[in-house]
């Protein structure tokens, strides 16, 4: 066991080894100090081109730091040099599109999975740019002389020859540095100076102008240490060349070398920095700006007399304005370069410095002296303003935009003038119509004052209320005209005024000033004598208001409101041109101008005028008026001529409103909210009004008219030729009467004055009107008459000739009335002998179209001369009293309705009162009879008419008949009298008998009765006259009376 190798004991210590340290050390790289790449980027941004080239030597790492691409692009930008678009169009041109990559690597994996590329989805090829979209032309071409110069010289254009192209930004940048540094270096290093390297070598100053031009671009490159002052250096040599530069543009100016140094130099200083200094300085020292004393005085365009602009004067000042300015727009043309905008700010220098002191000078002068001058002038000279354009001449460059862009240049030099002149303009036309109207007014109400006074002056109260009844017989017995030159004065007037209306309007319209006259009333006809009574006085002063109707309102004053509201618009309405909230508060004026001329020329003119007439027309009565020789009814032929003024004056709106503010594109007619359309609306409707008041008013005059000619005109002999007591009467004329003539040619007459001055609708409701009226006038006065068979021949033609006259209207709703007339008519001409045959034709009720029951067709029938077989009696009707004195009572009462003064005739109101009085009556006889109904409620039909008689029935008869007509109602004035001229009974001799004869007063019907009896004459009073009256002479005749069935 000796020779066993002894090895370490287990669980011993382990020998140690003398290289164990050794082994267990590891080799550790001790790294030198570095920066980030991103902190050495930015370090490098901050040196300079020369400084930067030399990093970059320095190690590869610092070449791809100095040389990225990126650096020298911004510094390309910075002066203005890169192009992004062309840069990318370079590569998209070198490297193609993603689409075109995506073709590629599509078609190499079709390869590899050999594939046709058919079967795959369809890809549209694309190899060039032009492939996929449309191609352009993108050009940095120059000029052609200048791509000569710079072939000769490369540094004129050097940063005009920078390509934008990436990853050669560093080589651009270096062609530029080459050629701008030398220059750039010795001017920051020498100073601004004439013995700078660049005025050496370039002495032509607009080269010099280039180069300064690029070395401003060049330096904004430098952003290393110091590169404000270096900045202010070349910005202080740039400033000295500039005014250098300035002083040679000045004098080429100031000397009239416009082509020559002043143009040279206008170039230069806009190669430089873009001529800005050249365009201040001509802008503020041109020979407009500076002379513009020459061009006019404002104390000139103002008369000092009578305050009124002279808008000669101040167009001579526009073409004065207009010739210097054409004298300088020439100078811009020739001199500065076209791409210098010289134009719009040398009009606005214009405007500021010489068009708007000299208006508002004017304006302010005017508006605080005199208003209307103030208006003209501002519309006259913006006006004017407007026109200038055209006298101008184009500047370079501006020709498609120089017309809006002055129109622009005037709006803004009118803008502070413009809502004061408008709010201005309306209140004008406001208070001068309306003094124009209301002087109007005071002519008339002077005028009227002044003839009452006349026609008053020479009247006598107290000695004409003492002989009030002489002067009341005076013009009831014997009427004259009062005032026998009205008519031919009258009818000269109206020919005089229509002459002048008619030749008015022309020489009218060319008035200058629409204010200064006003067109006065009519003036009243000259009187010879005032009248000596208060009766004729008042007649008088009538007559002279009716007369005066066509003067309460005149078309001259129409026509002065319409000229005065178109002169107002057409000064208003142009600067509705402006446009914006300038223009659409003109617009608003505009229609506030219309809106007023329709309030004032309606409401206070026109609506007032026609209120008066119809006042007028209602106090006219024609029974009042006495005899007369005109044809038609004088007050309303003087209204219907009122009515056709009034519609030529709506039709004057009509196309005023149509020309100055539909076709101006003022206001739109279709708007319904519009306020010129509302008023105008408005203005319509209230003139139909009141046309329809007068027309009312007018056909209640026509049927009083009517009923007058009716009552005076026709003759007992007309339709009873029997009664005639003309022994040598001829054969029965059956021709037309003379009174149902005259009653078509008032009635016609009148009619045919609306035709053309009224719309249809109203003329044929006016018509209708008419046509009724004159049909319930004529269904009266027949039953006022006595128609034997030969009259009824006289009948049937007047009857035919109102048809005719009807039949012209062509309204066939009237025809049926008076087709219903003619029929009627022929019941007159039937023979007493055929009494059974003209029953059966009063029962037809078809044969009078329904126009009238059976009972109203007998009453027609008991106009017949033969119907009462008796003799020739008069007689009174009632039924429905309590005992029979009611009845006779009701007879009596109707006397209070009687004019004494004026006897008209026969009326159905007084007609039973004057039969009951009627002095040549000399016998009387009465029956009554009860017919027991004393409940009436059940006696009437659902029109409230009676079916059938009530209470007591009574008749009386009366020989001789009264109510007689006769000429001039000579037999009422005789036989109808009042208590105070009551001069008894009418003797012709004693009568068989008993007589009664009876006369009431005129105040409360029969208050006071005279009853002969037995010859003894008596007065009685109270009920006890009634009930002698009721038995008194009932022998003589009596009619037996029946219960109604």
């Amino acid at each position: 066991m000796a020779n066993v190798r002894n090895g370490p004991k287990a669980g011993g210590k382990p020998r140690r080894d003398v290289l164990a340290s050794l082994k267990m050390a590891s080799m550790e790289e001790i790294s030198r100090a570095a920066l980030p790449a991103e902190i050495m980027s930015s370090i490098l941004d901050y040196l300079s081109p020369v400084d930067l080239i030399r990093a970059a030597r320095s190690s590869k790492l610092l070449r791809e730091m100095a040389y990225d691409d990126t650096r020298w692009v911004q510094k390309l930008k910075r002066m203005g040099c890169w192009n992004e678009f062309e840069a990318r169009k370079h590569i998209e041109e070198t490297f193609g599109t993603i689409a075109n990559v995506e073709s590629v690597e599509q078609q190499q994996a079709a390869e590899q999975t050999e594939q046709p590329i058919s079967e795959q989805a369809p890809a549209m090829s694309l190899n060039t740019l032009s492939d996929g979209f449309d191609q352009i032309t993108l050009s940095t071409s120059v000029p052609p002389e200048e791509v000569h110069e710079l072939e000769r010289d490369p540094v004129l254009g050097a940063l005009k020859q920078v390509r934008s192209v990436r990853g050669e930004a560093r080589i651009e940048y270096g062609k530029v540095h080459a050629a701008l540094a030398p220059f750039y270096d010795d001017i920051i290093t020498s100073g601004p100076s004439p013995d700078n390297l660049l005025f050496k070598e370039y002495p032509d100053p607009e080269h010099q102008a280039q180069i300064l031009s690029q070395l401003r671009l060049f330096a904004k490159c430098d952003t290393t240490e110091g590169w404000r002052e270096r900045n202010a250096r070349l910005q202080s040599a740039i400033s000295m060349f500039e005014t250098a530069a300035m002083k040679e543009f000045r004098q080429g100016y100031e000397s009239e070398d416009i082509d020559g140094a002043m143009r040279k130099y206008a170039h230069v200083l806009f190669t430089l920095n873009g001529g800005d200094s050249a365009i201040e300085f001509f802008i503020n020292h041109n020979h407009l700006i500076t002379r513009k004393s020459d061009l006019g005085r404002v104390a000139d365009c103002i008369d000092g007399l009578n305050q009124r602009v002279k808008l000669e004067h101040t167009q001579a000042f526009f073409t004065r304005l207009s010739v210097a300015y054409n004298e300088e727009v020439s100078i811009i043309n020739r001199a500065f370069p076209p791409s210098m905008n010289v134009g719009p700010a040398f009009v606005e220098k214009v405007a500021q410095d010489v068009l708007y002191p000299f208006l508002t000078a004017i304006f302010d002068e005017l508006h605080r002296s005199n208003l209307e001058p103030y208006l003209i002038a501002v519309s006259g000279t913006f006006a004017q303003c407007l026109n200038l354009s055209e006298a101008l001449l184009p500047i370079q460059n501006t020709t498609d935009t120089l017309d809006e862009f002055l129109h622009h240049i005037v709006a803004k030099v009118y803008e502070p003038h413009i809502d004061l002149y408008l709010a201005e303009e309306l209140d004008h036309f406001r208070k001068n119509s309306a003094a124009v109207v209301d002087e109007w007014d005071r002519q008339l109400s002077e005028q009227a004052a002044s003839t009452e006074s006349f026609l008053m002056s020479n009247v006598n109260r107290q000695a004409d209320k003492r002989d009030f009844l002489t002067s009341f017989k005076k013009v009831i017995m014997a009427p004259v005209n009062i005032l026998p030159s009205f008519s031919s004065s009258k009818s000269s007037e109206t020919k005089s005024d229509q002459e002048s209306v008619g030749s008015e309007p022309s020489s009218s319209l060319k008035s200058p000033n629409r204010f200064s006259t006003i067109a006065s009333p009519a003036l009243t006809p000259t009187v010879e004598a005032p009248p000596t009574t208060e009766l004729a006085a008042k007649a008088a002063v009538m007559k002279s208001k009716l007369e005066g109707i066509r003067s309460l309102f005149s078309i001259e004053i129409a026509l002065s409101l319409v000229h005065s509201a178109k002169s107002s618009l057409d000064r208003a309405a142009q600067f509705v041109r402006i446009g914006g909230e300038t223009g659409a508060a003109a617009k608003q004026q505009c229609e506030a101008i219309f809106v007023s001329l329709l309030r004032i020329l309606g409401h206070q003119h026109l609506i007032v005028g026609f209120n008066k007439a119809v006042d007028h027309l209602s106090n006219y009565r024609p029974r009042e008026q006495g005899e007369r020789d005109q044809a038609g009814v004088e007050p309303l032929v003087t209204f219907l001529e009122l009515v056709n003024v009034g519609d030529l004056i709506l039709q004057m709106m009509d196309v005023f409103y149509e020309q100055e503010l539909v076709g101006a594109k003022i206001t739109d007619r279709n708007d319904f909210l519009d306020p010129a359309v509302k008023e105008k609306k408005k203005f319509e409707q209230i003139l139909d009004e009141r046309v329809a008041a007068g027309l009312n008013k007018g056909i209640d005059v026509l049927m009083e008219e009517v009923d007058y000619i009716l009552a005076t005109r026709q003759q007992a002999t007309d339709f009873n030729p029997d009664v005639s007591t003309d022994p040598y009467r001829k054969t029965m004329d059956v021709a037309v009467s003379e009174t149902a003539a005259a009653v078509v040619d008032v009635v016609s007459s009148h009619t045919q004055m609306l035709v053309g001055s009224t719309d249809k609708s109203t003329l044929d409701v006016f018509n209708q009107e008419v046509g009724l009226r004159l049909f319930t006038a004529l269904c009266k006065h027949l039953k006022r008459q006595r128609i034997s068979i030969e009259g009824s021949l006289k009948l049937i033609s007047d009857m035919n000739h109102y048809f005719k006259f009807i039949q012209s209207l062509k309204n066939n709703d009237l025809l049926l009335y008076f087709k219903a007339f003619r029929e009627l008519a022929q019941i007159y001409l039937i023979d007493p002998s055929d009494a059974k045959e003209l029953a059966t034709i009063i029962a037809d009720a078809d044969r009078f179209y329904g126009i009238w029951r059976v009972e109203e067709v007998y009453e027609f029938a008991e106009r017949r001369a033969d119907w009462f077989q008796g003799g020739p009696y008069g007689e009174n009707l009632a039924f429905g009293y309590q005992d029979p004195a009611a009845a006779v009572t009701a007879w009596g009462d109707e006397g209070q309705k009687y004019n004494y003064k004026l006897p008209t005739g026969f009326s159905e109101e007084t007609g039973h009162f004057t039969q009951l009085v009627w002095r040549a009556t000399r016998e009387v006889g009465c029956a009554a009879f009860n017919c027991g109904y004393q409940d009436v409620s059940d006696a009437k039909d659902k029109d409230g008419r009676y079916t059938r008689a009530q209470g007591w029935y009574v008749v009386c008869e009366y020989s001789p008949a009264g109510n007689v007509v006769g000429n001039q109602n000579a037999f009422f004035r005789m036989n109808v009298q009042s208590a105070s001229t009551y001069s008894g009974p009418e003797t012709t001799g004693s009568a068989t008998g008993t007589s009664a004869s009876a006369t009431a007063t005129a105040t409360s019907g029969v208050e006071e009765l005279m009853i002969c009896e037995d010859g003894k004459p008596r007065f009685m009073y109270g009920s006890a006259k009634i009930r002698s009256l009721m038995h008194c002479h009932l022998s003589y005749y009596q009619r037996r009376v029946q219960k109604f069935p």
